[in-house]
């Protein structure tokens, strides 16, 4: 596992990356400097960052979270004091542990797998919420292309969704598919 600690002192950074290393992880990469971190950390692509600020100010926290927002991988942030704000700001960004006062190398590894667990968990509740608007946005494209066809051919929906049904198997697409297009021609041409 490829990690990356963001964290400007380097006396901090240490004892996280003794904590890594007495877990079995060798594979730690150290930021001190965070000017230009995102392409750096992209061009590392870590399997997971760990984030430490001793006193986060409103303006480091903005940056580290739009940070963890573009990652898409899993954050675990580490401060010395927060506020509600903070922490809300955190989990709204993405970061899937965020630890105030829990800087020691023994917490290390449990905080690292609760990351990594809580980020997975997230990533699916996220695809799962991406696929069901997904099937709904279809199924309303689908059931107005019915109705469309109801009304432009004089015909019931089985008959209908028959039709559409039909018209993807003829074309090769997927129904939801036609279905956008009669909904998306009929707007562009007006009541049919």
């Amino acid at each position: 596992m490829r990690i990356a600690i963001v964290d400007e002192s380097a006396a901090r950074a240490a004892v996280i990356a003794e904590g890594l290393h007495d877990a079995g992880l060798s594979d730690v990469t150290i930021f001190v400097d965070r000017r230009g971190i995102a392409a750096r950390l992209e061009a590392l692509s870590p399997d997971v960052v760990l984030i430490n600020l001793a006193n986060p100010h409103r303006d480091e926290l903005e940056e580290l979270f739009a940070l963890s927002k573009a990652m898409a991988r899993p954050v675990a942030m580490f401060v010395d004091q927060s506020d509600v704000a903070g922490i809300e700001a955190a989990i709204d960004a993405g970061v899937s542990a965020y630890v105030v006062d829990g800087l020691k190398k023994e917490r290390i590894r449990p905080i690292l797998e609760l990351a990594i667990r809580r980020f997975r968990a997230y990533s699916r509740l996220r695809t799962e919420l991406d696929e069901a608007r997904s099937a709904l946005a279809e199924r309303k494209a689908i059931d107005e292309a019915k109705a469309l066809l109801m009304k432009k051919r004089g015909i019931d929906e089985p008959a209908a969704y028959a039709a559409l049904r039909k018209a993807a198997m003829d074309s090769g697409r997927r129904i939801g598919d036609v279905a956008d297009a009669i909904v998306t021609a009929n707007r562009l041409m007006g009541d049919l």
